[in-house]
C-alpha cells in the first residue's frame, strides 16, 4: 500500500492523517510562526552538517520541506483533535535523514538499509503537550512503517531520568514514551542519550 493511500486512525478524541500536499497548511498551522523549534522545518535531520542547517534554517528550510511534500514523499503523520491540527511526527526511512550518517553518537552501522526506519522528532502544540498526543503519534508512526515496508523502527529519546530536561530539548521524545510502545534501548552513547529500537513484523 501507498503511502497516498494511508487511511485516518482514530485513538480516542485524536486523528492522525499522513502529511501530504493537501494538509501542508495544517503542517504550517502546527509549526507555526517559528518553523517548530527555531525554524526547523524538520530539516534538521535531513540535511548533512550543522553549517548546512544554520543556512538553511527559517525560510530556506520551509521551502525545501514544502518541495518534499509537494512531490509526494510523506515525511510524516500530523495529529489532529476536534479537526484542527496540533502535532506532529517525523517518520520515514532512515536512510533519508543524512545527518545521522555523520552524527558521532548516532551514525548506524548500516546506513543504506532502507528497512529501517526512523522516528527523530515530534511537536506538539504547547497547549495539547502532555495530553497523549505523542503516544497517539509513535502508535500510528509504528503501524505506518511496518506498512511502508519497514522491519525495525529506530528512535532517538532523550532519558528525562538523567537530569531535567526543558520541553524543547525532548523534542526527540522520551525513553518512556517509546518503552511504552515496545520499544528497547539498543545503545546509550550519553547519560541523556538512547538508541531505541523495536523489531516490526
Amino acid at each position: 500500500m501507498s503511502a497516498k493511500t494511508s487511511s485516518a486512525r482514530r485513538v480516542d478524541d485524536v486523528t492522525i492523517r499522513p502529511v501530504e500536499p493537501d494538509r501542508w497548511d495544517d503542517l504550517v498551522e502546527v509549526f507555526g510562526d517559528n518553523g517548530g523549534c527555531e525554524g526547523c522545518w524538520c530539516m534538521y535531520w535531513r540535511v548533512s552538517s550543522g553549517p548546512e542547517y544554520t543556512r538553511i534554517r527559517g525560510s530556506a528550510a520551509r521551502a525545501e520541506f514544502s518541495r518534499l511534500v509537494s512531490e509526494g514523499e510523506v515525511p510524516g503523520l500530523l495529529a489532529y483533535r476536534e479537526k484542527r491540527p496540533v502535532g506532529w511526527c517525523a517518520v520515514a526511512p532512515r536512510p533519508a535523514y543524512t545527518r545521522l550518517r555523520r552524527s558521532r553518537t548516532l551514525r548506524p552501522a548500516e546506513p543504506d538499509d532502507a528497512g529501517v526506519w526512523a522516528v527523530p522528532c515530534f511537536y506538539i502544540k504547547n497547549e495539547h503537550r502532555r495530553h497523549g498526543v505523542a503516544d497517539r503519534l509513535l502508535a500510528a508512526a509504528v503501524r505506518h512503517a511496518e506498512r511502508h515496508g519497514a522491519h525495525t523502527l529506530e528512535a532517538y529519546p532523550t532519558d528525562s531520568g538523567h537530569r531535567g530536561y526543558s520541553s524543547g530539548e525532548l523534542h526527540m521524545g522520551t525513553v518512556d514514551l517509546f518503552t511504552r510502545h515496545g520499544f528497547t534501548e539498543a545503545e546509550r552513547p550519553s547519560p541523556g542519550r538512547v538508541i531505541v529500537r523495536r523489531g516490526l513484523a
